[in-house]
Protein backbone atom coordinates (compact mmCIF):
# COMPACT_ATOMS: atom_id res chain seq x y z
CA UNK A 1 0.00 0.00 0.00
CA UNK A 2 1.63 3.48 -0.95
CA UNK A 3 2.00 5.47 2.05
CA UNK A 4 2.33 8.88 0.56
CA UNK A 5 6.35 8.57 1.42
CA UNK A 6 8.28 7.47 -0.95
CA UNK A 7 10.96 5.90 1.63
CA UNK A 8 8.02 3.87 3.69
CA UNK A 9 5.81 0.97 2.45
CA UNK A 10 3.00 -0.23 4.38
CA UNK A 11 1.14 -3.54 3.80
CA UNK A 12 -0.39 -6.72 5.81
CA UNK A 13 2.41 -9.14 7.49
CA UNK A 14 3.60 -11.80 6.32
CA UNK A 15 5.02 -15.11 7.10
CA UNK A 16 8.70 -13.91 6.08
CA UNK A 17 8.63 -11.32 8.22
CA UNK A 18 8.12 -13.54 11.39
CA UNK A 19 12.42 -13.33 12.56
CA UNK A 20 12.79 -9.66 12.10
CA UNK A 21 9.01 -9.08 13.91
CA UNK A 22 9.97 -10.98 16.74
CA UNK A 23 13.20 -9.55 17.35
CA UNK A 24 11.84 -5.93 16.90
CA UNK A 25 9.12 -6.87 19.85
CA UNK A 26 12.03 -8.68 21.65
CA UNK A 27 13.85 -5.20 22.03
CA UNK A 28 10.74 -3.90 23.51
CA UNK A 29 10.65 -7.01 26.14
CA UNK A 30 13.92 -7.07 27.06
CA UNK A 31 14.92 -2.77 26.75
CA UNK A 32 11.48 -1.15 28.24
CA UNK A 33 7.97 -1.36 30.17
CA UNK A 34 6.38 -1.24 26.70
CA UNK A 35 4.61 -4.33 26.89
CA UNK A 36 4.40 -6.54 30.10
CA UNK A 37 6.15 -9.26 28.51
CA UNK A 38 9.14 -10.52 30.59
CA UNK A 39 10.99 -13.19 28.67
CA UNK A 40 12.05 -12.68 24.81
CA UNK A 41 10.34 -15.04 22.25
CA UNK A 42 12.24 -17.19 19.52
CA UNK A 43 10.08 -16.81 15.89
CA UNK A 44 8.58 -20.00 16.36
CA UNK A 45 6.79 -19.26 19.70
CA UNK A 46 5.56 -15.99 17.91
CA UNK A 47 4.40 -17.55 15.31
CA UNK A 48 0.60 -18.29 15.80
CA UNK A 49 0.65 -14.65 16.95
CA UNK A 50 1.34 -13.93 13.60
CA UNK A 51 -0.82 -16.33 12.03
CA UNK A 52 -3.49 -15.01 14.08
CA UNK A 53 -3.62 -11.77 12.20
CA UNK A 54 -4.80 -12.46 8.46
CA UNK A 55 -5.09 -10.07 5.66
CA UNK A 56 -8.68 -9.92 6.02
CA UNK A 57 -10.76 -9.72 9.32
CA UNK A 58 -11.37 -7.61 12.26
CA UNK A 59 -7.92 -8.93 13.51
CA UNK A 60 -4.83 -7.17 11.17
CA UNK A 61 -0.94 -7.13 10.72
CA UNK A 62 0.40 -3.78 9.30
CA UNK A 63 3.71 -3.68 8.43
CA UNK A 64 6.27 -0.53 7.62
CA UNK A 65 8.95 -1.47 5.75
CA UNK A 66 12.38 0.69 4.74
CA UNK A 67 11.07 0.71 0.64
CA UNK A 68 14.96 0.02 -0.83
CA UNK A 69 16.12 -2.10 1.69
CA UNK A 70 12.96 -3.63 2.64
CA UNK A 71 13.99 -3.56 6.39
CA UNK A 72 11.38 -3.65 9.26
CA UNK A 73 11.01 0.17 10.57
CA UNK A 74 7.62 -1.29 12.94
CA UNK A 75 4.07 -2.93 12.61
CA UNK A 76 0.66 -2.39 14.09
CA UNK A 77 -1.69 -4.97 14.99
CA UNK A 78 -5.40 -5.44 15.80
CA UNK A 79 -6.25 -8.15 18.38
CA UNK A 80 -8.89 -9.25 20.15
CA UNK A 81 -10.19 -6.77 22.95
CA UNK A 82 -11.36 -9.83 25.21
CA UNK A 83 -12.37 -12.82 24.82
CA UNK A 84 -16.20 -12.99 25.75
CA UNK A 85 -18.48 -12.69 21.84
CA UNK A 86 -19.78 -9.76 23.24
CA UNK A 87 -16.71 -8.26 22.91
CA UNK A 88 -16.51 -8.75 19.39
CA UNK A 89 -17.01 -5.54 17.77
CA UNK A 90 -13.80 -4.05 19.70
CA UNK A 91 -9.97 -4.25 19.30
CA UNK A 92 -7.16 -3.84 21.38
CA UNK A 93 -4.63 -1.85 19.11
CA UNK A 94 -0.41 -1.43 18.84
CA UNK A 95 2.22 -0.29 17.31
CA UNK A 96 5.57 -0.97 17.52
CA UNK A 97 8.54 1.13 16.08
CA UNK A 98 11.52 0.30 15.55
CA UNK A 99 14.11 2.20 17.95
CA UNK A 100 16.41 3.46 15.33
CA UNK A 101 13.04 4.59 13.49
CA UNK A 102 11.60 6.49 15.83
CA UNK A 103 10.60 10.10 14.99
CA UNK A 104 10.11 9.78 11.29
CA UNK A 105 6.14 9.38 11.44
CA UNK A 106 6.24 5.62 11.02
CA UNK A 107 3.64 4.75 13.91
CA UNK A 108 1.05 7.31 12.15
CA UNK A 109 1.83 5.56 9.30
CA UNK A 110 1.21 2.04 10.44
CA UNK A 111 -2.18 3.00 12.37
CA UNK A 112 -3.56 5.46 9.84
CA UNK A 113 -3.24 1.84 7.46
CA UNK A 114 -4.65 -0.40 10.34
CA UNK A 115 -7.91 1.87 10.72
CA UNK A 116 -8.25 1.93 6.58
CA UNK A 117 -7.95 -1.31 6.55
CA UNK A 118 -10.20 -2.09 9.28
CA UNK A 119 -12.82 0.65 7.81
CA UNK A 120 -15.02 -1.63 5.97
CA UNK A 121 -15.16 -4.15 9.15
CA UNK A 122 -17.60 -4.71 11.84
CA UNK A 123 -15.86 -2.82 14.69
CA UNK A 124 -17.39 -0.15 16.79
CA UNK A 125 -14.15 0.71 18.96
CA UNK A 126 -10.61 0.36 19.37
CA UNK A 127 -8.59 0.06 22.59
CA UNK A 128 -5.10 0.99 23.59
CA UNK A 129 -3.05 0.39 26.33
CA UNK A 130 -0.07 2.79 27.30
CA UNK A 131 2.32 1.64 29.95
CA UNK A 132 3.53 5.15 31.43
CA UNK A 133 5.22 7.15 31.35
CA UNK A 134 5.18 7.29 27.37
CA UNK A 135 4.49 10.96 25.91
CA UNK A 136 5.28 9.91 22.53
CA UNK A 137 2.11 7.28 22.28
CA UNK A 138 0.05 9.41 24.05
CA UNK A 139 0.88 12.14 21.67
CA UNK A 140 -0.02 9.52 18.34
CA UNK A 141 -2.75 8.18 20.15
CA UNK A 142 -4.55 12.01 20.35
CA UNK A 143 -3.45 12.76 16.88
CA UNK A 144 -5.08 9.50 15.52
CA UNK A 145 -8.77 10.42 17.64
CA UNK A 146 -7.85 8.17 20.35
CA UNK A 147 -8.90 9.83 23.84
CA UNK A 148 -7.38 9.14 27.27
CA UNK A 149 -10.22 6.83 29.40
CA UNK A 150 -8.77 6.22 32.26
CA UNK A 151 -5.26 4.41 33.89
CA UNK A 152 -4.72 1.72 36.03
CA UNK A 153 -2.58 2.37 38.65
CA UNK A 154 0.85 -0.05 39.15
CA UNK A 155 -0.86 -2.69 37.10
CA UNK A 156 2.42 -4.47 36.01
CA UNK A 157 5.52 -5.00 37.69
CA UNK A 158 8.59 -5.42 35.35
CA UNK A 159 12.10 -4.90 36.31
CA UNK A 160 11.36 -4.35 39.79
CA UNK A 161 8.99 -1.82 39.79
CA UNK A 162 5.45 -1.01 39.06
CA UNK A 163 3.78 0.58 36.02
CA UNK A 164 0.90 2.42 35.21
CA UNK A 165 -0.96 1.96 31.94
CA UNK A 166 -3.58 4.62 30.70
CA UNK A 167 -6.50 3.12 28.31
CA UNK A 168 -7.29 4.93 25.05
CA UNK A 169 -10.71 4.71 22.99
CA UNK A 170 -11.36 5.52 19.30
CA UNK A 171 -14.87 5.21 17.83
CA UNK A 172 -14.63 3.38 14.61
Amino acid sequence: MPTGRTDVQVRPGIEDDLKALTDLYNHYVRETPITFDTEPFTARERRAWLLSHPEDGPHRLRVATDARSREILGYATSSPFRAKPAYGTSVETTVYVAPDAGGRGIGTLLYTSLFEALAGEDLHRAYAGVAQPNEASARLHARLGFRHVGTYREVGRKFGRYWDVAWYEKPL
